[in-house]
């Protein structure tokens, strides 16, 4: 079997994991909502509509922050629709995605639901259609005390506390020409540094993130980011990124996706160092990469005007899941850059919760390395030095047969090693070395792999898809070998039992 060098040092750190770099969102789109998150009647339903559920699979990935409503649908949205009683809401054409919007899920329906998870909200105001000034009233109605129309508004909706939302976007995808309102970069960099000016004159406190490029394959990339934050880089805290990876029928290009993720993470970070070096700027601008996600992008036929219609299901295989693990070692890469990023999305769109309407809830094939890197990849990555063979692709040249990262946890001293084997033809074993961590223990060894690449979960099998565990006994020492079986996403958890 080949061989690939692994040495990781309590020395060498990247840098210091932010737990929002495992959030999520939910949009007013198709099922996230209605049947995803909220179905009145359902039997797991609770006393608010919400499918308890659904609850109990947020819960396991660990989601910390999730951002709302939009997407798309944020730039035609009136966020006042969904306040006050229900039945006096109005019902709305939503233009993004040509349904239609019962708006019984509000912000402060919305709230509710993060409350009972403790899932801190990552409001988006509409610069779409929408105004500075209705921006403004947005973060009163959410964060002001009282004595204000907005604020006193929100306690007679029931809600006598202010929400304190602390993270905002402003926008969404504006350079596209999909959105409902797009802009270019020079006006949307006047709009939204007026729109950063009064959110942030309501609410000195919150923090600002502005509209990055939708795509890398924007012609405008990554010009519409430089002009963007000439505008704005002293009003916001934030630069968004969006990116979504698809098969496209070359298996090594797709496993390869994380090379690309990593190239787009580097140019915008360049690109945001250039304009703090033009402005001589002593602030460093951060990455919310708030939109990410394997996404097969096909044309769904659709009635028009449905009321949360079965829009972008995808249903992922195990091949999909070990591209997710292998993107998912990038963002933990770039954590002295990436801060945030948001897996679009949360529920059934996209999703790696799956809903059957009045029926159960199911993991899909991406649902495991989440779980896996949200719950053990906290604390500190470490830059580790990986020495491995290339595997050729035609999209991003020569790349490692193994992508990975290493965290380690100060506060129960372990270190989580996770990594993605490319190799379709063989094992591979990782030569770990870990000499200043002094002797590790192997905890467990978590494999997911199978002789079908296309296999996945469904209502009938939701189980067909899952980790398995390899057997760790007498793995011990400052030198220790993992096999890595071929074409698989694995997670390695050791305890550091001295130093």
């Amino acid at each position: 079997m080949k061989r690939v060098t692994y040495f990781a040092d309590k020395n060498y750190k990247i840098g210091q994991v932010d737990p929002k770099l495992f959030g999520s969102f939910i949009e007013h789109l198709g099922r996230a909502v209605y049947t995803g998150i909220y179905e009145p009647g359902h039997p797991t339903a609770d006393e608010d509509g919400f499918r308890k559920d659904v609850m109990d699979l947020v819960k396991e990935l660990n989601v910390p922050i999730v951002r709302y409503p939009g997407g798309n649908f944020l730039s035609g949205y009136d966020w006042t629709d969904g306040i006050g009683p229900i039945e006096n809401r109005p019902r709305r054409l939503d233009l993004a995605w040509r349904t239609t919007e019962p708006n019984e899920v509000g912000i402060d329906e919305f709230m509710k639901w993060a409350n009972k998870l403790n899932i801190e909200p990552m409001l988006a105001v509409n610069l779409g259609t929408g105004t500075p000034k209705e921006a403004g009233f947005f973060v009163e109605y959410c964060n002001h005390p009282g004595n204000t129309y907005w604020s006193d508004l929100r306690i007679q909706n029931g809600h006598k506390d202010p929400y304190n939302v602390k993270v905002w976007c402003l926008g969404n995808e504006m350079d596209g020409p999909w959105q409902i309102g797009q802009l270019s970069a020079e006006d949307y960099g006047k709009k939204a540094r007026e729109t950063a000016k009064i959110m942030k004159w309501v609410d000195p406190t919150i923090e600002l993130v502005a509209c990055g490029s939708s795509s890398a394959e924007m012609p405008t990339f990554p010009e519409w980011d430089r002009v963007v934050l000439e505008h704005l880089y002293e009003h916001v805290d934030y630069i968004s990124c969006h990116r979504y990876y698809e098969n496209l029928g070359d298996t090594n290009d797709f496993l390869g996706s994380f090379a690309d993720m990593d190239n787009f993470i580097k140019t915008i970070a360049s690109t945001a160092d250039y304009v703090q070096a033009k402005y001589r700027s002593k602030k460093k601008m951060y990455i919310s990469f708030d939109e990410w996600n394997v996404w097969y992008q096909k044309k769904v036929e659709l009635k028009d005007w449905e009321v949360a219609p079965p829009i972008l299901e995808d249903i992922y295989s195990l091949l999909d899941s070990l591209v997710f693990g292998g993107l998912m070692c990038t963002l933990l890469q770039h954590v002295d850059r990436v801060k945030m990023a948001s897996l679009a999305q949360l529920v059934n769109v996209i999703a790696p919760i799956f809903t059957q309407k009045g029926g159960p809830a199911i993991k899909q094939a991406i649902f495991y390395p989440f779980y896996q890197v949200s719950n053990y990849g906290r604390g500190e990555v470490l830059n580790t030095l990986i020495e491995a063979p290339k595997l050729a692709t035609n999209r991003h040249g020569d790349i490692p047969l193994v992508q990975s990262s290493t965290t380690y946890n100060a506060e129960d001293n372990t270190l989580s090693i996770f990594a993605l084997n490319c190799s379709e033809d063989e094992d591979l074993v990782l030569d770990a070395q870990f000499r200043s961590f002094g002797s590790v223990q192997v905890i467990e060894h978590v494999v997911m792999d199978g002789t079908d690449l296309n296999a996945v979960n469904n209502f009938a099998n939701p189980d067909n898809v899952k980790p398995r565990n390899v057997d760790v006994s007498n793995k011990s020492g400052d030198h220790i070998e993992i096999t890595l079986p071929r074409m698989s996403w694995n997670m390695i958890r050791l305890q550091c039992t001295s130093n």
